[in-house]
Parts: C-alpha cells; sequence; structure tokens
C-alpha cells in the first residue's frame, strides 16, 4: 500500500474528514436557516413600509393633494428603486413609473425623461385612493443584496473553512501515520526475531500513540531479555554437559577396546557409543548456534567465492550420493562469485543442506546445488525432489531441536536448518524454503561482494 493510500485510509483522516462533513453540513443548514429568516424578515418589512406609504396617501383629503403629493414625491424618488403611479378618474397618470401588463406579468416602466423599462424585481401594493387608482412600488434589490451576502459567507468563509479542517486532518494523518509506520515496522522486525527492535520515543507531544509505542518498547525489552536468558541457559547446559558426555565417550572406548568382551556387551558398547557422538554433536551444534548470534565469528569475515565453495562441496558429498543411490547436481557456473563472511561456516551451510537434502529423500531422488547472480546478490540453492516440507511446517522446522514426524526415525538432531538459519542471519542474508514441485527448495540471498574488491 502505498504512503499516499494510507493517509487517505488512516484513521486521522477519516475522522477529521467526517467532522469536516458535519461541520459543512450543520453550518449549511445553519447559514440556510438564517438566510430564510433574513429574507423573510426583510421582505415583511418592504411590504409594511408599502402598507405604510399606501396609508399616507389614503390621509390625504382629496384628489389635488393626492397628484400634489406623488408629483414632489417623484421628483426625488428614483424608479429603480421606488416607483410612484395614480391613475386619475379621466386616465391621467402621475408619478414616475408604472406597472404594464406584460405576458404572465407586470414590466415597470420609467416616467421621469424618456420611456424605458427599468429591470429588476419590485413590491408592488395598490389600490383605489379618491376615485383613481393608487400603485406603489418598491424595489426587491435589498433581498438580491441579502442573498449575495450569504452566498459570499458561503464561498468565502464555509468553503475556505472546510478545506483548512481537510488540510488540517491530511497533516495530523500524515503524522500519524509516519508513527504508526515505526510502530507497524518495529512489530514486524518483533515477529521477525529481531527483538532488539524498538520503537524508541517518538516526536511530539505525549499521546495515545506514544504510550502505545512505549508500552512495545517495553513488552520486546522483557521478551528480548527472557529470550537472551534461555538461549544462555541452552548454552550453559551445552557447554557444561559437553565435557562429562565426552569423558563417557572416552570409558566406552576403553571399554570397548577390552578383549575379553562378549559379543552382546560388545554390541551395547558400540551402540552406547553411537548415541553419545549424537549426544556430543548435539551439544557442539547447539555451542556453535550460540556463538554465531553472538556475532564472534564476524571477526574472521573476509571476500568468499561461494560458487568455488558449492563447487567443493558437490564434489565431497557426490561419493555420498553414489553409496545412497542419490544423483546430487552441481548447476554452479565457472564464474566466481564473492560475498563477504566466514568461509568455515559458508561451507557448512552447503554441508547441512546438502545432507538433510540425502538424509530425507527416498534412493533415486535428485538433489540439486546452484549459485546464481541476481541484481547485486548471490542467491545459492540446494533442492531435491523428495517428499519436501508442508507449508505449515516451513518455519517450525527452523526450531531449534524441532523434527518432524516422519523424520523422527531418520538420524539427526534436529539442528541442521537452525544452524544454517544462524548462519545466514549472521551475514545478514534471507533464507527461504520453497516448494521444488516436488521436494523442497532451500534459497539463500547474500550482498554480493564487488569484483573489483574481491582481490582486496
Amino acid at each position: 500500500m502505498t504512503k499516499a493510500r494510507r493517509i487517505w485510509t488512516s484513521t486521522p483522516l477519516r475522522q477529521s474528514l467526517a467532522m469536516a462533513v458535519l461541520f459543512a453540513l450543520v453550518s449549511l443548514v445553519s447559514l440556510a436557516a438564517t438566510y430564510v429568516i433574513v429574507r423573510d424578515n426583510t421582505e415583511q418589512s418592504l411590504r409594511a413600509t408599502l402598507e405604510q406609504e399606501m396609508a399616507s396617501f389614503r390621509a390625504l383629503p382629496n384628489t389635488a393633494a393626492v397628484v400634489a403629493f406623488v408629483r414632489s414625491q417623484s421628483e426625488t424618488a428614483s424608479p429603480e428603486d421606488r416607483i410612484l403611479s395614480f391613475v386619475l378618474p379621466g386616465g391621467l397618470l402621475v408619478g414616475n413609473g408604472a406597472l404594464v401588463s406584460q405576458g404572465d406579468g407586470f414590466a415597470a416602466v420609467s416616467l421621469n425623461g424618456e420611456f424605458g423599462d427599468l429591470e429588476g424585481d419590485y413590491f408592488a401594493l395598490g389600490g383605489p385612493i379618491h376615485g383613481g387608482q393608487m400603485t406603489i412600488a418598491r424595489s426587491a434589490e435589498p433581498l438580491h443584496d441579502i442573498q449575495e451576502a450569504f452566498l459570499s459567507v458561503f464561498l468565502f468563509s464555509l468553503i475556505p473553512t472546510t478545506l483548512i479542517v481537510v488540510g488540517g486532518g491530511v497533516l495530523l494523518a500524515r503524522r500519524s501515520v509516519k508513527r504508526l509506520d515505526r510502530i507497524d515496522a518495529t512489530l514486524d522486525r518483533l515477529t521477525t526475531g529481531d527483538y532488539a527492535a524498538r520503537v524508541s520515543p517518538m516526536d511530539g507531544r505525549a499521546d495515545d500513540l506514544t504510550r502505545i509505542g512505549a508500552r512495545i518498547d517495553k513488552m520486546a525489552a522483557a521478551q528480548e531479555q527472557q529470550i537472551s536468558a534461555l538461549k544462555q541457559v541452552s548454552a550453559d547446559i551445552a557447554h557444561d554437559l559437553k565435557t562429562p558426555i565426552q569423558r563417557v565417550s572416552v570409558l566406552l572406548n576403553r571399554l570397548q577396546d577390552k578383549a575379553n568382551l562378549d559379543s552382546d556387551s560388545a554390541d551395547l558398547v558400540d551402540r552406547a557409543n553411537a548415541e553419545t557422538d549424537g549426544i556430543v554433536k548435539t551439544f557442539q551444534s547447539l555451542l556453535q548456534i550460540a556463538q554465531i548470534e553472538g556475532g564472534s565469528p564476524r571477526k574472521r569475515f573476509e571476500p568468499v567465492d561461494v560458487a568455488a565453495l558449492a563447487r567443493t562441496f558437490c564434489e565431497v558429498y557426490e561419493p555420498a550420493a553414489e553409496e545412497t543411490g542419490h544423483a546430487l547436481l552441481c548447476d554452479v557456473p565457472d564464474q566466481p562469485m564473492y560475498v563477504v563472511g566466514d568461509k568455515t561456516l559458508l561451507g557448512q551451510v552447503f554441508a547441512n543442506l546438502i545432507e538433510n537434502a540425502l538424509r530425507h529423500t527416498p534412493d533415486g531422488a535428485n538433489v540439486s546445488v546452484g549459485a546464481v547472480l541476481d541484481g547485486g546478490a548471490v542467491r545459492l540453492t540446494v533442492s531435491d525432489t523428495g517428499p519436501g516440507i508442508p507449508a505449515d511446517e516451513r518455519e517450525n522446522v527452523l526450531r531449534r531441536l524441532y523434527r518432524l514426524e516422519r523424520s523422527r526415525t531418520t538420524p539427526g538432531n534436529g539442528l541442521g536448518l537452525s544452524l544454517v538459519a544462524a548462519i545466514v542471519d549472521m551475514h545478514e542474508g534471507e533464507m527461504r524454503l520453497e516448494d521444488n514441485e516436488p521436494g523442497l527448495r532451500v534459497e539463500i540471498d547474500l550482498k554480493e561482494f564487488a569484483k573489483n574488491h574481491a582481490g582486496t
């Protein structure tokens, strides 16, 4: 998911948008209600003014007084704002304008100077006065002014405010997404076994995300301490038991050398010796994993041609493959492929993977070792055509001493793939267990060492 999409789907932005929409709706409803109230009050005021003016004309004593008053008012009243029209009984028109019937309505006509139509809307009131017809009209321009004022408020206040709220939500969402990405990355590292990962103190004021980050760090620190203690205990046990077990092996060897043992006793001693050798190898593997996880072999890192190393181990294991009826194929080009690492440990990677493939595949199965350059990485592969490992078990087989149910009757201690994973991790590589259709395909990506530095 892209960063922009994460921002637009983030909770802070959605909350900001929801608040902006709510604010806009409430403001719009409030603005519309205010507009209706102001418009109605203005319209009522205009009508009340017309009624008061009509009452003042009706209060005049006779027609001559009405004509004189209309003429005096018409001299100062602009027909665009106020129209006065008095039609005498004989048909004479006095005033500054008139309302003329036109289609389905009326048109306002100015009588000052030339006759001409007046644009705009008017509120008009008419009635008989002293035998004549009096008409008074007021321009509806105040209503248009109110409409324009409210429209300006909507365009230059409500919309910008809503946009500012949305923009603020985007900024807050970007800040929150950045902090959430930091938490998410830390959780990803923790779930992949990097117990040193921490969210660390985050910028800005303390909030819910800061408290969550602090709790994650506290949990990770406790988990790291527990894992470290567990690893130390296993290493200590392996170290403390290695010597006495080796002494037992020496004693068994001495007993085996005695000439007076009967065949049954000699067979028991041989079996005990074999079991003891297996225990010693298990403890040696545990100690080696502990040393690798401690990082001490990094001091011996140097450029290693893993292509040549792969070809060497193919030659070493070819006789063993022939004895067990396997076909060991070496698909490694002659060109050198350098990585920085420990040659002995990288060799052990090939040894463990080839041994596992030969041990856990039936006779006649193919085992293939490959190495290719892929961008800036060297990809090492060991694949077979055996039964493979179920997808839901591929993470489990990397755990120490874990063995599949069908593998419990075969030699081994369940540490081969764990040791390979530890070596790959120490070399900052990536290891994947894939389906070879059929069989298992182990892929290891290591960072390529530049060829022009290979001789340094």
